[in-house]
């Protein structure tokens, strides 16, 4: 029976990480915490459930994540951020998994909670994530902020798990805009950086097209309220990246 090393990476995360914490009691064999040196009590509350706690600056969520991979005791890890929690169905099917680790990785649904209602349209349901695996087959990849595990052989040995990650994203519509102003940030250097364009078609485009994919063809509509502020505020995240790669474009001149 595989042993199974719990990975979080956090920065100032007191209001999220018991819970976190908590639900992965009796599933783990070790939680680890790679911490961005956080101002708040994030470090006092991981030291009350036995945690192995380490800090490094943040150079980015896809190097923080793989580096966090090394201070696993086990090979086997599982990946969840500080605002994640796993719900009891998907408690059940890693113990399940422990029995019998077939697979490279593992597949589960993501059920994220905006402003106390749960989403279940706009392109954020099911939200598959590969968040348990063998760490000598794979790694996290993507472009920052989007981070994603990739195996090195790709999916022909991944499974899926029942269950849901609950991911607590969002306790106000604030706390949303905050956000993006920061993931925007991250994402137009990293698209500056990989030379990637943003044509003016773009900046009028594609954000028309974000909220009509995320509302109407998605059913966004179906969440009420909530659905129609998460499409809103993508919409206007895939305007600001491209604004803000302009401008990085413009200051390169």
């Amino acid at each position: 029976m595989p042993q199974i090393s719990a990975v979080i990476i956090a920065f100032n995360e007191e209001k999220n990480i018991e819970r976190c914490l908590q639900s992965l009691q009796g599933v783990v064999d070790e939680i680890v915490v790679l911490d961005s040196f956080s101002k708040d009590r994030t470090e006092e509350i991981c030291k009350k459930y036995n945690v192995s706690f380490y800090q490094h600056a943040f150079d980015g969520h896809i190097q923080q994540k793989n580096r966090a991979i090394t201070y696993a005791k086990f090979p086997h890890v599982l990946s969840l951020d500080s605002d994640e929690a796993l719900d009891e169905t998907l408690k059940k099917s890693i113990l399940e998994v422990k029995n019998d680790f077939s697979k490279d990785g593992y597949y589960m649904n993501r059920l994220t909670n905006y402003c106390g209602h749960w989403i279940k349209h706009c392109g954020w349901y099911p939200d598959r994530k590969m968040r348990l695996w063998d760490s000598r087959k794979g790694q996290w990849t993507g472009i920052n902020p989007h981070d994603k595990y990739e195996l090195f052989e790709g999916d022909k040995n991944a499974g899926y798990l029942k269950g849901d990650i609950l991911h607590y994203s969002y306790y106000s519509v604030d706390d949303h805009y905050k956000q993006v102003e920061y993931f925007t940030n991250i994402a137009s250097k990293a698209f500056f950086e990989k030379g990637k364009k943003a044509p003016m078609f773009k900046l009028v485009v594609n954000p028309i097209a974000k909220f009509v994919d995320h509302y109407f063809l998605k059913l966004g509509f179906l969440d009420g309220k909530a659905g129609y502020l998460v499409s809103k505020i993508s919409a206007y995240a895939t305007y600001l990246k491209y604004k803000k790669l302009r401008a990085l474009y413009a200051n390169a001149k």
